[in-house]
């Protein structure tokens, strides 16, 4: 399973924290209609007072630049499908409104259709609006059009699953809900303060004392949000306290269309945080060739000082493409690889590692100093790998997909021949008893199960973790036949046998489930971690819509 740039990212909601609970319906000046009914008008009065008042006011005259009046505003009125959707499902990215520009987040509201109805009346009949009131069966069609299509749906949604049962001598709790889509989180390796970096590219504090997440870096401080299609998905932090971030943007001004990469690093300090993002290093490359540009992720410290960053394929299986606005070629040389960067350089050069590894959505070394990537496979249903990773080595693809045979056609019609003389190392065996492997083994882990960010346990791990990996499984995103309906949502611990190098094997074993896709961890110190769920559902099979999730905790008992 394929963790790309939109995962599908960009089709997932957007939405923010309950501080941005109201920016929600921006009211439009219309042609005069006769009076709303009185009580629809003091129904929703009251809605608003609850929701919306906090940041549009209760005058409607918002908070510039940060929340838009709704004064004498144009929205309601020409676009009421659009308001009903703002409600239903959240809104975010640049809007204008009255001559400004804001660009901010808004959650879903968890209204029924008669309140989204009154609420959206009140504010299209108040402060100058003139506007025909809304109704249930009007509220209704349009929420039909959401990505929430029915109230119940978006009930279905909202709620956090229950904890899973901790594993024996650990307790489990949760920390933080999540203020929009969150994809990393990295710590401060001398202050021990916990970053979280958004979809979107906000860079938050989290406050584990308090239970909350505080922005310190707002996405359109250093990104273009309106240039096309944007993700970020990795962060770290180096032992100077420098933030790292790593975006990947849709560019189209050009033919082929490009996806550009820039890791931005912070110059300076405000209040001990890093601020001032700048960007380090940008280049380009030929956007996917079709949903399957996965782009630059995972960037961390390795042992020696450098700088290993994950650049995922921008195929599937090396397909080449029939999008006359995107290269029509497979791989480039920069993409299914692994970077090594050198962080002390003004004008660093990417210096490609190791190749033929399809999307390393994390990695990590061991005690050892060696490095083992976690990646994600193609469509059709090969293992997810694990890959003891080598310099200079080749990981197959896109010729070879886990330990399946090495041929042309093979799985796809056009999987190519690998070039002449050219050897694979061969992925990790799982010999169970978890993630799919048994005692036959498996080259790694379940198709579809998206293995995600991963953490070595050290000396400071009870003797059950020490000594292991710890790998997130954000789940299937496919469904059966590709796969069963629930494969992955989980945190996986991997022991590694390097007897046999490089027939590496592992045992493998659960350690949470079920999780609500799971996409990073983070060791912060005594054997805790906090494991990041992007959003809420714990399966596929339930097919609700996806809202922001929540940072739990993985304690030993003391």
């Amino acid at each position: 399973m394929e963790m790309r740039v939109d995962f599908k990212l960009a089709d997932m909601i957007r939405v923010g924290s309950s501080r941005l609970a109201g920016l929600m319906c921006l009211a439009v000046l219309g042609v005069a209609q006769a009076a709303p009914p009185a009580d629809q008008m003091a129904r929703g009065e009251k809605i608003f007072t609850e929701k919306c008042a906090l940041c549009h006011q209760p005058n409607g005259a918002g908070v510039p630049p940060v929340y838009p009046p709704l004064v004498h505003s144009e929205w309601l009125g020409t676009k009421r499908d659009g308001a009903v959707k703002a409600l239903s499902e959240g809104l975010s990215g640049p809007v204008d409104v009255a001559g400004l520009h804001f660009d901010n987040l808004m959650p879903a509201q968890i209204l029924d259709d008669q309140q989204v109805a009154d609420v959206l009346t009140y504010a299209g009949n108040s402060w100058g609006n003139e506007n025909a009131a809304f109704t249930a069966d009007e509220v209704r069609a349009g929420r039909s059009k959401s990505r929430f299509p029915t109230y119940e749906k978006l009930v279905e949604s909202a709620e956090y699953r229950p904890l899973p049962a901790a594993p024996s001598g650990f307790t489990v709790r949760e920390v933080a809900k999540s203020p929009e889509f969150l994809t990393r989180l990295a710590m401060d390796p001398v202050r021990k303060t916990i970053y979280a970096l958004a979809q979107l590219g906000s860079v938050y504090v989290l406050d584990m004392s308090a239970g909350g997440f505080v922005q310190m870096i707002k996405a359109s401080d250093y990104l273009e949000m309106d240039k096309g299609d944007l993700a970020t998905m990795g962060m770290t932090v180096d032992a100077q306290g420098r933030l790292w971030v790593v975006s990947n943007q849709k560019r189209t001004e050009s033919v082929p269309h490009q996806n550009e990469v820039v890791i931005w690093r912070s110059s300076e300090t405000v209040d001990g945080h890093p601020a001032k993002l700048q960007p380090w290093l940008r280049t380009r490359y030929p956007y996917g060739v079709g949903p399957y540009n996965h782009g630059v992720s995972h960037l961390a410290f390795g042992p020696d000082g450098m700088l290993y960053v994950n650049s995922g394929s921008r195929t599937d299986g090396g397909e080449p493409g029939n999008d006359p606005e995107r290269s029509t070629g497979g791989e480039v040389d920069i993409t299914a690889c692994l970077w090594r960067l050198d962080p002390r350089a003004e004008q660093p050069k990417i210096e490609v590692y190791a190749r033929g590894i399809r999307n390393a959505y994390g990695f990590a070394w061991d005690d050892a100093g060696d490095l083992f990537t976690f990646s994600n496979g193609p469509d059709y249903s090969a293992p997810e790998e694990m890959d003891f990773i080598q310099q200079g080595r080749h990981y197959g693809f896109p010729y070879q997909f886990a330990d399946w045979p090495v041929k042309p056609g093979f799985p796809y019609a056009h999987t190519p021949p690998p070039p002449p003389g050219l050897e694979f190392t061969p992925p990790v065996v799982n010999l169970g008893p978890a993630g799919g492997g048994s005692a036959a083994g498996l080259s790694t882990f379940d198709a579809h199960s998206s293995p995600g960010g991963s953490i070595w346990c050290g000396g400071d791990f009870p003797p059950v973790l020490r000594g292991s990996f710890l790998v997130t499984r954000f789940g299937n995103l496919l469904g059966p036949p590709a796969a069963p309906d629930d494969v992955g949502f989980d945190l996986l611990s991997v022991r590694v046998d390097k007897g046999a190098a490089p027939h590496l094997t592992a045992k493998v074993t659960t350690v949470l489930a079920p999780l609500a896709r799971p996409l990073d961890v983070l060791s912060i110190g005594r054997g805790r971690v906090l494991i990041l769920e992007y959003t809420r559902p714990i399966d596929f099979k339930s097919k609700t819509g996806w809202l922001p999730g929540r940072v739990l905790e993985l304690a030993p008992i003391q």
